[in-house]
């Protein structure tokens, strides 16, 4: 799984948090005015270099079609999320001792998800 430098990182969490396609300029706006202290002033051919980027990497998408281009996310943050959990996990040399530090850190509120989550899972999904 490819990962993501601080502004790819910046660009993807505006995508994720919004439903429509956006344009490189709309991008950077959004990327200027962040409201969360992480706010930037980057140029839009530095914002359109970091989305090819992106989309060479599969994280975003381009339509083409439209003038501007518009850009949108492929996957969800939580599938990304998910994707970097499984690829660390899977680099561990005892995979169940990562698990099990890995449940040991859990809050009570997360364990109970995991417990309702595994108790979901068909017996071809385990």
């Amino acid at each position: 799984m490819a990962t993501l430098g601080e502004l790819e990182r910046a660009v993807m969490d505006v995508l994720w948090n919004t439903d429509e396609a956006v344009s490189a300029n709309d991008l950077r706006d959004r990327l200027d005015a962040a409201e969360d202290g992480s706010a930037r002033d980057v140029a839009v051919t530095t914002v359109l270099t970091v989305l090819s980027r992106l989309e060479t990497k599969g994280f975003v998408s381009r339509d083409r079609a439209s003038r501007p281009h518009l850009y949108r996310s492929v996957t969800t943050r939580a599938d990304h999320t998910a994707g970097l959990m499984h690829e660390v996990l899977g680099t561990a040399p005892d995979r169940d001792a990562a698990l099990a530090r890995f449940i040991g850190q859990v809050t009570p509120a997360e364990a109970e998800t995991l417990r309702t989550l595994l108790g979901s899972m068909s017996p071809n999904e385990r």
